[in-house]
Protein backbone atom coordinates (compact mmCIF):
# COMPACT_ATOMS: atom_id res chain seq x y z
CA UNK A 1 0.00 0.00 0.00
CA UNK A 2 1.69 2.99 -1.10
CA UNK A 3 1.94 6.20 1.81
CA UNK A 4 -0.49 8.05 0.56
CA UNK A 5 -3.50 5.09 0.05
CA UNK A 6 -2.53 4.19 3.78
CA UNK A 7 -3.34 7.80 4.97
CA UNK A 8 -6.68 7.62 3.24
CA UNK A 9 -7.64 4.35 4.31
CA UNK A 10 -6.98 5.60 8.02
CA UNK A 11 -8.97 9.24 7.59
CA UNK A 12 -11.79 6.84 6.07
CA UNK A 13 -11.47 4.78 9.63
CA UNK A 14 -12.22 8.05 11.67
CA UNK A 15 -14.91 9.45 9.39
CA UNK A 16 -16.54 5.79 10.03
CA UNK A 17 -15.68 5.92 13.60
CA UNK A 18 -17.47 9.21 13.44
CA UNK A 19 -13.91 11.19 15.06
CA UNK A 20 -13.23 12.51 12.13
CA UNK A 21 -12.56 16.58 12.58
CA UNK A 22 -13.80 19.36 10.44
CA UNK A 23 -12.75 22.36 9.97
CA UNK A 24 -14.83 25.49 10.25
CA UNK A 25 -13.99 28.64 9.15
CA UNK A 26 -14.60 32.30 10.66
CA UNK A 27 -14.85 35.02 8.71
CA UNK A 28 -14.87 37.40 11.18
CA UNK A 29 -12.88 38.11 14.20
CA UNK A 30 -12.88 36.08 17.24
CA UNK A 31 -16.00 36.93 19.59
CA UNK A 32 -18.51 36.11 21.49
CA UNK A 33 -20.48 35.93 18.14
CA UNK A 34 -18.98 35.82 14.91
CA UNK A 35 -19.72 34.82 11.60
CA UNK A 36 -18.84 31.06 10.21
CA UNK A 37 -18.67 30.81 6.48
CA UNK A 38 -21.99 28.75 5.16
CA UNK A 39 -23.63 29.75 8.65
CA UNK A 40 -24.47 33.09 9.38
CA UNK A 41 -24.01 34.38 12.72
CA UNK A 42 -23.12 32.31 15.69
CA UNK A 43 -22.18 31.77 19.34
CA UNK A 44 -18.91 30.44 20.29
CA UNK A 45 -19.04 28.41 23.56
CA UNK A 46 -15.42 26.71 22.41
CA UNK A 47 -12.80 29.53 22.36
CA UNK A 48 -9.62 30.09 24.50
CA UNK A 49 -10.77 33.94 24.62
CA UNK A 50 -11.75 33.89 28.10
CA UNK A 51 -11.23 38.20 29.17
CA UNK A 52 -13.14 38.56 25.10
CA UNK A 53 -9.40 40.54 23.85
CA UNK A 54 -9.09 38.91 21.23
CA UNK A 55 -10.56 41.81 19.23
CA UNK A 56 -10.07 44.38 22.07
CA UNK A 57 -9.15 47.77 20.54
CA UNK A 58 -6.12 48.01 22.33
CA UNK A 59 -4.83 44.60 21.84
CA UNK A 60 -5.69 44.97 18.29
CA UNK A 61 -4.05 48.69 17.89
CA UNK A 62 -1.02 47.86 19.92
CA UNK A 63 -0.26 44.67 17.29
CA UNK A 64 -0.78 47.31 14.52
CA UNK A 65 1.57 49.65 15.96
CA UNK A 66 4.57 47.45 16.32
CA UNK A 67 3.82 46.64 12.92
CA UNK A 68 4.70 49.93 11.31
CA UNK A 69 7.56 49.99 14.21
CA UNK A 70 9.29 46.98 14.08
CA UNK A 71 8.05 44.83 10.73
CA UNK A 72 6.52 41.68 9.87
CA UNK A 73 8.90 39.21 11.83
CA UNK A 74 12.13 38.96 13.48
CA UNK A 75 14.11 37.06 11.09
CA UNK A 76 16.19 35.21 12.93
CA UNK A 77 16.97 33.88 16.63
CA UNK A 78 17.02 36.19 19.69
CA UNK A 79 21.27 36.00 19.95
CA UNK A 80 22.07 35.94 16.56
CA UNK A 81 19.69 39.00 15.04
CA UNK A 82 19.18 41.18 18.56
CA UNK A 83 16.30 41.15 20.22
CA UNK A 84 13.47 43.94 20.14
CA UNK A 85 12.52 46.14 22.88
CA UNK A 86 8.77 44.70 23.17
CA UNK A 87 10.10 41.59 23.80
CA UNK A 88 11.98 42.59 27.00
CA UNK A 89 9.15 45.05 27.94
CA UNK A 90 6.68 42.18 27.32
CA UNK A 91 8.75 39.72 29.28
CA UNK A 92 9.10 42.37 32.55
CA UNK A 93 5.28 42.80 32.21
CA UNK A 94 4.55 39.06 32.27
CA UNK A 95 6.85 38.13 35.56
CA UNK A 96 5.70 41.35 37.69
CA UNK A 97 1.63 39.57 36.63
CA UNK A 98 2.10 35.98 37.40
CA UNK A 99 4.78 36.94 40.45
CA UNK A 100 8.21 35.78 39.14
CA UNK A 101 11.35 37.46 39.19
CA UNK A 102 12.32 37.34 35.71
CA UNK A 103 10.56 35.37 32.48
CA UNK A 104 10.80 34.48 28.89
CA UNK A 105 9.12 34.01 25.65
CA UNK A 106 8.61 31.05 23.25
CA UNK A 107 6.29 31.20 20.28
CA UNK A 108 3.93 29.24 22.05
CA UNK A 109 3.48 27.32 25.61
CA UNK A 110 4.05 24.11 24.06
CA UNK A 111 7.59 25.47 22.86
CA UNK A 112 7.81 26.68 26.54
CA UNK A 113 7.36 23.35 27.82
CA UNK A 114 9.67 21.30 25.04
CA UNK A 115 12.71 24.00 25.72
CA UNK A 116 12.38 24.05 29.72
CA UNK A 117 12.10 19.78 30.56
CA UNK A 118 14.68 18.62 28.08
CA UNK A 119 16.94 22.11 28.92
CA UNK A 120 16.82 21.60 32.63
CA UNK A 121 16.56 18.05 33.86
CA UNK A 122 19.65 15.26 33.04
CA UNK A 123 20.09 11.39 33.84
CA UNK A 124 19.98 11.99 37.55
CA UNK A 125 16.68 14.02 37.69
CA UNK A 126 13.02 13.38 37.44
CA UNK A 127 10.22 14.90 36.83
CA UNK A 128 6.56 13.72 38.42
CA UNK A 129 3.60 14.68 36.24
CA UNK A 130 0.05 14.13 37.13
CA UNK A 131 -1.84 12.02 35.21
CA UNK A 132 -3.87 14.55 33.21
CA UNK A 133 -1.55 17.28 32.46
CA UNK A 134 -1.69 18.56 29.51
CA UNK A 135 -0.41 16.85 26.00
CA UNK A 136 2.44 19.56 25.72
CA UNK A 137 4.26 18.45 28.95
CA UNK A 138 3.68 14.87 28.01
CA UNK A 139 5.59 15.21 25.18
CA UNK A 140 8.11 17.60 27.17
CA UNK A 141 8.64 14.63 29.28
CA UNK A 142 8.90 12.19 26.33
CA UNK A 143 11.60 14.59 24.51
CA UNK A 144 13.78 15.48 27.73
CA UNK A 145 13.58 11.48 28.23
CA UNK A 146 15.00 10.76 24.56
CA UNK A 147 17.62 13.50 24.66
CA UNK A 148 18.61 13.32 28.67
CA UNK A 149 17.70 10.18 29.65
CA UNK A 150 15.58 11.67 32.71
CA UNK A 151 13.25 9.67 34.74
CA UNK A 152 9.80 9.83 34.56
CA UNK A 153 7.06 9.37 37.36
CA UNK A 154 3.41 9.84 36.76
CA UNK A 155 1.45 10.13 40.20
CA UNK A 156 -2.63 9.68 39.75
CA UNK A 157 -4.31 13.05 39.25
CA UNK A 158 -4.60 15.81 42.25
CA UNK A 159 -3.86 12.15 44.29
CA UNK A 160 -1.68 14.10 46.71
CA UNK A 161 -1.01 10.84 48.81
CA UNK A 162 0.43 9.17 45.57
CA UNK A 163 2.27 12.46 44.70
CA UNK A 164 4.11 11.99 48.22
CA UNK A 165 4.71 8.21 47.66
CA UNK A 166 6.04 9.24 44.19
CA UNK A 167 8.53 12.07 46.11
CA UNK A 168 9.12 9.35 48.61
CA UNK A 169 10.52 6.34 46.37
CA UNK A 170 12.78 9.36 43.91
CA UNK A 171 14.43 11.01 47.17
CA UNK A 172 17.70 9.54 45.41
CA UNK A 173 17.34 11.82 42.66
CA UNK A 174 19.38 14.94 42.23
CA UNK A 175 16.34 17.01 41.07
CA UNK A 176 12.62 16.29 41.26
CA UNK A 177 10.43 18.69 39.20
CA UNK A 178 7.08 18.33 40.14
CA UNK A 179 4.83 19.34 36.95
CA UNK A 180 1.12 20.11 37.13
CA UNK A 181 -1.36 21.95 35.06
CA UNK A 182 -2.94 24.66 37.14
CA UNK A 183 -6.53 24.14 35.88
CA UNK A 184 -7.06 21.10 33.87
CA UNK A 185 -8.00 21.78 30.12
CA UNK A 186 -10.57 18.75 29.65
CA UNK A 187 -11.99 18.50 33.37
CA UNK A 188 -12.23 22.31 34.29
CA UNK A 189 -10.91 21.51 37.47
CA UNK A 190 -8.04 23.24 39.73
CA UNK A 191 -4.53 21.68 40.34
CA UNK A 192 -4.42 21.40 44.89
CA UNK A 193 -1.42 23.67 44.84
CA UNK A 194 -1.25 24.98 48.35
CA UNK A 195 -0.67 20.84 49.16
CA UNK A 196 1.38 20.09 46.02
CA UNK A 197 3.75 23.32 47.19
CA UNK A 198 3.47 22.31 50.45
CA UNK A 199 4.78 18.60 49.75
CA UNK A 200 7.63 19.54 47.33
CA UNK A 201 8.89 21.90 50.11
CA UNK A 202 9.07 18.84 52.79
CA UNK A 203 10.85 16.69 50.41
CA UNK A 204 13.39 19.37 48.42
CA UNK A 205 11.19 19.38 45.09
CA UNK A 206 10.85 21.73 42.72
CA UNK A 207 7.74 22.65 41.40
CA UNK A 208 6.35 23.99 37.91
CA UNK A 209 2.50 24.68 36.78
CA UNK A 210 1.28 25.21 33.41
CA UNK A 211 -1.10 27.63 33.79
CA UNK A 212 -2.26 28.13 30.25
CA UNK A 213 -5.83 27.78 31.00
CA UNK A 214 -5.70 30.26 34.51
CA UNK A 215 -3.18 33.32 33.30
CA UNK A 216 -6.06 35.70 33.22
CA UNK A 217 -8.84 33.85 34.72
CA UNK A 218 -8.01 32.62 38.18
CA UNK A 219 -7.71 34.69 41.00
CA UNK A 220 -9.06 38.47 41.35
CA UNK A 221 -6.88 39.82 39.13
CA UNK A 222 -6.35 37.32 37.39
CA UNK A 223 -2.70 36.63 37.30
CA UNK A 224 -3.38 33.16 37.91
CA UNK A 225 -3.69 29.84 39.86
CA UNK A 226 -1.48 31.11 42.70
CA UNK A 227 -3.66 33.82 43.37
CA UNK A 228 -6.93 31.73 43.61
CA UNK A 229 -4.90 30.38 46.20
CA UNK A 230 -3.16 33.60 47.79
CA UNK A 231 0.26 32.16 46.84
CA UNK A 232 1.25 34.18 44.47
CA UNK A 233 5.23 34.01 44.42
CA UNK A 234 5.71 30.75 45.68
CA UNK A 235 5.27 28.86 42.44
CA UNK A 236 8.92 28.00 41.16
CA UNK A 237 8.44 27.93 37.83
CA UNK A 238 5.23 28.81 35.76
CA UNK A 239 5.09 28.44 31.94
CA UNK A 240 1.45 29.92 30.27
CA UNK A 241 0.45 31.26 27.29
CA UNK A 242 -0.46 34.23 25.51
CA UNK A 243 -2.99 32.54 23.19
CA UNK A 244 -5.99 32.33 25.62
CA UNK A 245 -7.01 35.18 27.71
CA UNK A 246 -4.19 37.37 27.25
CA UNK A 247 -5.50 38.34 23.38
CA UNK A 248 -5.87 34.91 22.19
CA UNK A 249 -2.99 35.42 19.18
CA UNK A 250 -0.21 33.02 19.82
CA UNK A 251 2.83 32.41 22.23
CA UNK A 252 4.06 31.41 25.35
CA UNK A 253 6.67 32.15 28.31
CA UNK A 254 8.42 30.80 31.11
CA UNK A 255 8.82 32.57 34.68
CA UNK A 256 10.83 31.99 37.64
CA UNK A 257 14.10 33.01 38.98
CA UNK A 258 16.59 35.15 36.93
CA UNK A 259 19.17 32.39 36.96
CA UNK A 260 17.09 29.70 35.68
CA UNK A 261 15.88 32.17 32.57
CA UNK A 262 19.14 33.10 31.84
CA UNK A 263 19.90 29.47 31.80
CA UNK A 264 16.88 29.07 29.25
CA UNK A 265 18.72 31.77 26.97
CA UNK A 266 21.57 29.94 27.17
CA UNK A 267 20.59 26.45 26.57
CA UNK A 268 16.98 25.83 25.61
CA UNK A 269 17.02 24.75 22.14
CA UNK A 270 13.20 26.35 20.75
CA UNK A 271 15.11 29.72 22.01
CA UNK A 272 18.31 28.29 20.22
CA UNK A 273 17.29 27.58 16.87
CA UNK A 274 14.17 29.10 16.15
CA UNK A 275 12.38 32.48 15.57
CA UNK A 276 11.18 34.67 17.93
CA UNK A 277 7.70 35.73 18.80
CA UNK A 278 6.19 38.12 16.15
CA UNK A 279 6.89 41.23 17.36
CA UNK A 280 3.06 42.42 16.59
CA UNK A 281 2.21 39.32 18.93
CA UNK A 282 4.17 40.47 21.38
CA UNK A 283 2.91 44.34 21.03
CA UNK A 284 -0.30 42.78 21.42
CA UNK A 285 0.19 40.25 24.37
CA UNK A 286 1.90 43.13 26.14
CA UNK A 287 -1.44 45.74 25.45
CA UNK A 288 -3.38 42.43 27.00
CA UNK A 289 -1.64 42.47 30.15
CA UNK A 290 -2.14 46.08 30.44
CA UNK A 291 -5.76 45.86 30.26
CA UNK A 292 -6.32 43.19 32.16
CA UNK A 293 -3.76 45.13 34.81
CA UNK A 294 -6.27 47.91 34.56
CA UNK A 295 -9.75 45.81 34.20
CA UNK A 296 -9.98 42.99 36.96
CA UNK A 297 -14.00 43.62 36.48
CA UNK A 298 -13.27 41.28 33.18
CA UNK A 299 -11.92 38.39 35.70
CA UNK A 300 -15.24 39.13 37.73
CA UNK A 301 -17.77 38.95 34.81
CA UNK A 302 -16.29 36.02 33.78
CA UNK A 303 -16.94 33.96 36.54
CA UNK A 304 -20.38 35.29 36.67
CA UNK A 305 -21.28 34.43 33.36
CA UNK A 306 -19.53 31.31 34.03
CA UNK A 307 -21.42 30.82 37.19
CA UNK A 308 -24.81 31.56 35.45
CA UNK A 309 -24.08 28.78 32.40
CA UNK A 310 -23.39 26.18 34.64
CA UNK A 311 -26.40 26.91 37.07
CA UNK A 312 -28.97 27.12 33.94
CA UNK A 313 -27.34 23.57 32.05
CA UNK A 314 -28.20 21.90 35.59
CA UNK A 315 -31.38 23.41 35.67
CA UNK A 316 -32.34 22.05 32.27
CA UNK A 317 -31.27 18.58 33.07
CA UNK A 318 -27.65 18.27 32.30
CA UNK A 319 -24.92 17.25 34.56
CA UNK A 320 -21.73 19.35 33.72
CA UNK A 321 -18.82 18.52 35.92
CA UNK A 322 -18.77 21.08 39.27
CA UNK A 323 -15.94 23.22 39.23
CA UNK A 324 -14.88 27.29 39.64
CA UNK A 325 -13.51 27.78 36.16
CA UNK A 326 -15.13 28.90 33.27
CA UNK A 327 -14.05 25.44 31.32
CA UNK A 328 -18.06 23.19 31.98
CA UNK A 329 -17.59 20.08 30.35
CA UNK A 330 -21.29 18.76 29.83
CA UNK A 331 -20.50 14.79 29.98
CA UNK A 332 -22.61 12.49 27.39
CA UNK A 333 -20.92 9.24 27.15
CA UNK A 334 -20.14 7.90 23.58
CA UNK A 335 -17.79 9.84 21.28
CA UNK A 336 -20.27 9.48 18.69
CA UNK A 337 -22.61 11.00 20.85
CA UNK A 338 -20.97 13.83 21.83
CA UNK A 339 -19.87 14.82 18.24
CA UNK A 340 -23.81 13.97 17.22
CA UNK A 341 -24.81 17.01 19.50
CA UNK A 342 -21.87 19.14 18.90
CA UNK A 343 -23.24 19.14 14.76
CA UNK A 344 -26.90 19.34 16.16
CA UNK A 345 -25.91 22.82 18.27
CA UNK A 346 -24.33 24.26 15.29
CA UNK A 347 -27.47 23.98 12.92
CA UNK A 348 -29.18 26.25 16.18
CA UNK A 349 -26.40 28.43 15.98
CA UNK A 350 -23.99 27.77 18.86
CA UNK A 351 -20.26 26.64 18.11
CA UNK A 352 -18.70 23.98 20.68
CA UNK A 353 -16.92 21.52 19.99
CA UNK A 354 -17.43 17.53 21.38
CA UNK A 355 -14.63 15.61 22.32
CA UNK A 356 -14.37 11.63 22.76
CA UNK A 357 -11.46 8.70 23.06
CA UNK A 358 -8.84 9.35 22.82
CA UNK A 359 -8.73 12.98 24.09
CA UNK A 360 -10.51 11.84 27.00
CA UNK A 361 -11.49 7.87 28.42
CA UNK A 362 -13.45 5.61 26.49
CA UNK A 363 -17.08 6.31 27.94
CA UNK A 364 -16.59 9.95 28.90
CA UNK A 365 -17.33 11.78 25.83
CA UNK A 366 -18.75 15.71 26.13
CA UNK A 367 -18.98 18.65 24.94
CA UNK A 368 -16.99 21.16 26.65
CA UNK A 369 -18.49 24.26 26.90
CA UNK A 370 -16.01 27.55 27.75
CA UNK A 371 -17.47 30.48 28.52
CA UNK A 372 -16.16 34.13 27.84
CA UNK A 373 -16.35 37.77 29.89
CA UNK A 374 -17.27 38.66 26.36
CA UNK A 375 -20.86 36.93 26.43
CA UNK A 376 -23.91 38.49 27.28
CA UNK A 377 -26.90 37.50 29.12
CA UNK A 378 -28.55 37.61 25.87
CA UNK A 379 -25.79 34.94 24.10
CA UNK A 380 -25.94 32.46 26.99
CA UNK A 381 -29.22 32.63 26.84
CA UNK A 382 -29.83 31.73 23.43
CA UNK A 383 -27.25 29.05 24.07
CA UNK A 384 -29.08 27.51 26.32
CA UNK A 385 -31.88 27.56 24.52
CA UNK A 386 -30.24 25.54 21.84
CA UNK A 387 -28.81 22.72 24.90
CA UNK A 388 -32.26 22.66 26.02
CA UNK A 389 -34.00 21.81 22.38
CA UNK A 390 -31.07 19.66 21.12
CA UNK A 391 -30.85 17.70 24.70
CA UNK A 392 -35.04 16.83 24.15
CA UNK A 393 -34.32 15.49 20.80
CA UNK A 394 -31.49 13.26 21.57
CA UNK A 395 -33.35 11.82 24.72
CA UNK A 396 -30.54 13.71 26.96
CA UNK A 397 -32.71 15.28 29.31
Amino acid sequence: MSFTARLDAELQQFQRDGVYKRLNHLAAPQAARTVMEGRGEIVILSSNNYLGLCNEPAVVQAGKTALDRFGAGTGSVRFICGTFTVHRELETALARFVGGPASLTYVSCWNANEGLIPTLLGEEDVVISDRLNHASIIDAIRLAKVITKCQTVVYEHSDMADLEAKLRATRDRRLRLVFTDGVFSMEGDIARLPDIIELARRHDAVVAVDDSHATGVLGKTGRGTAEHFGLVGEIDIITSTLGKALGGAAGGFTAGPEALIDYLIQRSRPQLFSNALPPTVAASALAAVHHVEHHPELVTRLHENARYFREQLQGLGFKPLPGDTPIIPVILGETAQAIRMSERLLDEGVFVTGFGYPVVPQGHARVRCQISAAHTRDDLDFALHAFRKVGRALELI
